[in-house]
Protein backbone atom coordinates (compact mmCIF):
# COMPACT_ATOMS: atom_id res chain seq x y z
CA UNK A 1 0.00 0.00 0.00
CA UNK A 2 1.12 3.43 -0.57
CA UNK A 3 1.43 6.09 1.65
CA UNK A 4 -1.80 7.85 0.49
CA UNK A 5 -3.72 4.46 0.86
CA UNK A 6 -2.64 3.70 4.24
CA UNK A 7 -3.52 7.12 5.34
CA UNK A 8 -6.92 6.84 3.99
CA UNK A 9 -7.12 3.18 5.56
CA UNK A 10 -6.09 4.21 9.25
CA UNK A 11 -6.61 8.31 9.25
CA UNK A 12 -2.91 8.45 10.15
CA UNK A 13 -2.05 11.70 7.56
CA UNK A 14 0.64 11.41 5.34
CA UNK A 15 2.91 13.77 6.84
CA UNK A 16 2.89 11.88 9.70
CA UNK A 17 3.57 8.61 8.18
CA UNK A 18 6.48 10.47 6.38
CA UNK A 19 7.69 11.70 9.78
CA UNK A 20 7.50 8.04 11.82
CA UNK A 21 9.44 6.99 8.71
CA UNK A 22 12.23 9.89 9.09
CA UNK A 23 12.05 8.76 13.09
CA UNK A 24 12.63 5.23 12.34
CA UNK A 25 9.44 4.03 14.13
CA UNK A 26 7.46 2.98 11.24
CA UNK A 27 9.85 1.84 7.94
CA UNK A 28 7.96 1.45 4.69
CA UNK A 29 8.65 -2.08 3.51
CA UNK A 30 9.80 -1.27 -0.03
CA UNK A 31 10.82 2.05 -1.53
CA UNK A 32 9.67 2.21 -5.52
CA UNK A 33 12.32 3.81 -8.06
CA UNK A 34 10.13 7.33 -8.00
CA UNK A 35 10.76 7.54 -3.70
CA UNK A 36 7.33 6.13 -3.05
CA UNK A 37 7.26 3.97 0.27
CA UNK A 38 5.24 1.07 0.18
CA UNK A 39 3.71 -0.57 3.39
CA UNK A 40 2.86 -4.47 3.40
CA UNK A 41 0.84 -6.59 6.13
CA UNK A 42 4.45 -6.29 8.70
CA UNK A 43 4.45 -2.82 8.51
CA UNK A 44 0.54 -2.38 9.16
CA UNK A 45 0.67 -4.23 12.38
CA UNK A 46 3.41 -2.22 13.94
CA UNK A 47 1.30 0.48 13.03
CA UNK A 48 -1.67 -0.82 15.00
CA UNK A 49 1.46 -0.93 17.69
CA UNK A 50 2.20 2.46 17.64
CA UNK A 51 -1.48 4.36 17.44
CA UNK A 52 -2.24 1.70 20.49
CA UNK A 53 0.64 3.46 22.38
CA UNK A 54 0.13 7.00 20.78
CA UNK A 55 -4.16 6.47 22.63
CA UNK A 56 -2.12 6.08 26.07
CA UNK A 57 -0.18 9.01 24.99
CA UNK A 58 2.99 7.78 24.76
CA UNK A 59 5.84 9.89 23.39
CA UNK A 60 7.27 8.50 19.85
CA UNK A 61 10.95 8.03 20.57
CA UNK A 62 9.26 5.83 24.05
CA UNK A 63 7.28 3.87 21.54
CA UNK A 64 10.52 3.21 19.17
CA UNK A 65 12.59 2.53 22.04
CA UNK A 66 10.05 -0.08 23.29
CA UNK A 67 9.05 -1.98 19.79
CA UNK A 68 12.70 -2.12 18.80
CA UNK A 69 13.97 -3.38 22.66
CA UNK A 70 14.95 -7.12 22.49
CA UNK A 71 12.56 -8.30 25.07
CA UNK A 72 9.40 -6.46 23.30
CA UNK A 73 6.97 -9.44 23.62
CA UNK A 74 3.61 -8.00 21.39
CA UNK A 75 0.99 -10.32 23.02
CA UNK A 76 2.30 -9.43 26.54
CA UNK A 77 2.20 -6.00 25.57
CA UNK A 78 -1.29 -6.10 24.08
CA UNK A 79 -2.66 -7.62 27.14
CA UNK A 80 -1.02 -4.22 29.61
CA UNK A 81 -2.73 -2.28 26.90
CA UNK A 82 -6.10 -3.65 27.22
CA UNK A 83 -5.83 -3.34 30.89
CA UNK A 84 -4.75 0.89 30.66
CA UNK A 85 -7.42 1.28 27.66
CA UNK A 86 -10.26 -0.29 30.47
CA UNK A 87 -8.59 2.30 33.22
CA UNK A 88 -8.73 5.19 30.33
CA UNK A 89 -12.27 3.95 29.74
CA UNK A 90 -13.66 4.14 33.17
CA UNK A 91 -11.99 7.18 33.62
CA UNK A 92 -13.74 8.37 31.23
CA UNK A 93 -17.27 7.25 32.30
CA UNK A 94 -16.14 8.81 35.99
CA UNK A 95 -16.29 12.06 34.54
CA UNK A 96 -19.16 12.14 31.89
CA UNK A 97 -20.93 11.06 34.81
CA UNK A 98 -19.98 14.17 36.83
CA UNK A 99 -20.31 16.48 34.21
CA UNK A 100 -24.11 14.53 33.44
CA UNK A 101 -25.35 15.30 36.98
CA UNK A 102 -23.80 18.91 37.64
CA UNK A 103 -25.64 19.82 33.93
CA UNK A 104 -28.67 18.05 34.41
CA UNK A 105 -29.27 18.35 37.85
CA UNK A 106 -27.94 21.32 38.46
CA UNK A 107 -25.48 20.21 41.78
CA UNK A 108 -23.16 21.79 43.15
CA UNK A 109 -19.98 19.96 43.89
CA UNK A 110 -16.68 19.98 44.88
CA UNK A 111 -15.94 16.27 44.44
CA UNK A 112 -12.63 15.79 42.09
CA UNK A 113 -12.21 12.42 42.53
CA UNK A 114 -13.53 11.72 39.28
CA UNK A 115 -10.35 13.61 38.39
CA UNK A 116 -8.05 11.38 39.64
CA UNK A 117 -5.48 9.60 37.25
CA UNK A 118 -2.74 7.69 39.79
CA UNK A 119 -4.35 4.83 38.94
CA UNK A 120 -3.88 4.79 35.46
CA UNK A 121 -0.52 6.28 35.73
CA UNK A 122 0.87 3.96 38.42
CA UNK A 123 -0.18 1.02 36.00
CA UNK A 124 1.70 2.83 33.28
CA UNK A 125 4.43 3.35 35.05
CA UNK A 126 4.59 -0.56 35.85
CA UNK A 127 3.86 -1.51 31.94
CA UNK A 128 6.61 0.50 31.20
CA UNK A 129 9.15 -0.99 33.46
CA UNK A 130 8.08 -4.43 32.54
CA UNK A 131 8.40 -3.34 28.54
CA UNK A 132 12.55 -2.83 29.60
CA UNK A 133 13.28 0.08 31.68
CA UNK A 134 16.36 -1.97 32.69
CA UNK A 135 20.11 -1.86 32.85
CA UNK A 136 20.01 -4.17 29.99
CA UNK A 137 17.53 -1.96 28.16
CA UNK A 138 19.38 1.08 28.39
CA UNK A 139 22.54 -1.09 27.43
CA UNK A 140 20.91 -2.07 24.17
CA UNK A 141 19.60 1.61 23.24
CA UNK A 142 22.84 2.99 24.07
CA UNK A 143 24.32 0.63 21.57
CA UNK A 144 21.64 0.93 19.09
CA UNK A 145 23.15 4.55 18.69
CA UNK A 146 26.59 3.52 17.61
CA UNK A 147 25.75 0.69 15.50
CA UNK A 148 25.91 1.19 12.20
CA UNK A 149 23.06 -0.55 9.36
CA UNK A 150 26.02 -3.03 8.47
CA UNK A 151 26.30 -3.41 11.85
CA UNK A 152 22.75 -4.33 12.46
CA UNK A 153 22.53 -6.82 9.21
CA UNK A 154 25.90 -9.03 10.87
CA UNK A 155 23.92 -9.02 13.85
CA UNK A 156 21.03 -10.37 12.63
CA UNK A 157 22.84 -12.91 10.17
CA UNK A 158 24.52 -14.24 13.17
CA UNK A 159 21.33 -14.83 15.17
CA UNK A 160 19.61 -15.95 12.60
CA UNK A 161 22.54 -18.83 12.20
CA UNK A 162 22.09 -19.34 15.30
CA UNK A 163 18.21 -19.86 15.83
CA UNK A 164 18.69 -21.85 12.94
CA UNK A 165 20.79 -24.16 14.22
CA UNK A 166 18.57 -24.69 17.15
CA UNK A 167 15.90 -25.96 14.38
CA UNK A 168 18.27 -28.65 13.39
CA UNK A 169 18.93 -30.09 16.52
CA UNK A 170 14.77 -30.24 17.57
CA UNK A 171 14.27 -33.98 18.50
CA UNK A 172 17.70 -34.46 20.20
CA UNK A 173 18.52 -34.17 23.63
CA UNK A 174 18.75 -30.32 24.55
CA UNK A 175 21.35 -30.90 27.00
CA UNK A 176 23.98 -32.45 24.49
CA UNK A 177 26.87 -30.90 23.59
CA UNK A 178 25.77 -29.39 20.54
CA UNK A 179 22.84 -27.67 21.61
CA UNK A 180 25.16 -26.32 24.58
CA UNK A 181 27.73 -25.20 22.45
CA UNK A 182 24.97 -22.98 20.75
CA UNK A 183 23.32 -21.52 23.66
CA UNK A 184 26.52 -20.29 24.60
CA UNK A 185 27.33 -18.96 20.96
CA UNK A 186 23.61 -17.31 21.45
CA UNK A 187 24.66 -15.84 25.10
CA UNK A 188 28.06 -14.49 23.05
CA UNK A 189 25.87 -13.29 20.25
CA UNK A 190 24.00 -11.31 22.38
CA UNK A 191 26.68 -9.88 24.36
CA UNK A 192 28.59 -9.13 21.17
CA UNK A 193 25.86 -7.11 19.79
CA UNK A 194 23.30 -5.92 22.29
CA UNK A 195 23.34 -5.97 25.99
CA UNK A 196 25.45 -7.79 28.70
CA UNK A 197 23.38 -11.11 28.51
CA UNK A 198 23.47 -12.03 32.36
CA UNK A 199 22.53 -16.04 33.23
CA UNK A 200 19.05 -14.19 34.76
CA UNK A 201 18.35 -12.27 31.34
CA UNK A 202 19.65 -15.71 29.62
CA UNK A 203 17.41 -17.35 31.59
CA UNK A 204 13.69 -14.92 30.84
CA UNK A 205 14.48 -15.34 27.15
CA UNK A 206 14.53 -19.16 27.77
CA UNK A 207 10.88 -18.56 29.04
CA UNK A 208 10.29 -16.42 26.72
CA UNK A 209 11.17 -18.38 23.71
CA UNK A 210 8.74 -21.11 25.07
CA UNK A 211 5.64 -18.71 25.58
CA UNK A 212 3.21 -17.81 22.80
CA UNK A 213 4.42 -14.51 22.10
CA UNK A 214 6.12 -13.18 19.73
CA UNK A 215 9.07 -14.80 20.38
CA UNK A 216 8.14 -18.45 20.11
CA UNK A 217 6.29 -17.47 16.90
CA UNK A 218 9.68 -16.35 15.33
CA UNK A 219 12.12 -18.91 16.38
CA UNK A 220 9.50 -21.28 14.69
CA UNK A 221 8.95 -19.68 11.72
CA UNK A 222 12.60 -19.32 11.42
CA UNK A 223 13.71 -22.72 12.70
CA UNK A 224 10.98 -24.80 11.89
CA UNK A 225 7.89 -26.29 14.00
CA UNK A 226 9.18 -26.98 17.82
CA UNK A 227 12.73 -24.56 17.68
CA UNK A 228 11.07 -22.31 20.12
CA UNK A 229 10.62 -25.43 22.81
CA UNK A 230 14.24 -27.22 22.29
CA UNK A 231 15.53 -23.75 22.23
CA UNK A 232 13.83 -23.36 25.79
CA UNK A 233 14.67 -26.61 27.06
CA UNK A 234 18.81 -26.04 26.45
CA UNK A 235 18.29 -22.52 27.59
CA UNK A 236 17.17 -23.68 31.35
CA UNK A 237 19.78 -26.69 31.22
CA UNK A 238 22.42 -24.66 29.98
CA UNK A 239 21.38 -21.93 33.35
CA UNK A 240 21.29 -24.75 35.54
CA UNK A 241 24.45 -26.03 35.17
CA UNK A 242 25.96 -22.16 35.80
Amino acid sequence: MTVSEVSNLTGVSARALRYYDRLGLLKPDDVTEAGYRLYGAESLERLQQVLLFRELEFPLKEIKRTLDAPGFDRNRALQQQIELLTLKKEHLENLIALAAGIKGLGVKTLDFSAFDTRKIDDYARRAKEAWGESDAYREFTERAKRRTEADDEAAAARMKAVLEGFGKLVGGDPGRGDAQKLVAELRKTIDDNFYTCTPEILRLLGRMYEGDGEFAASLDEMGGPGTAHFTAKAVEIYCGAL
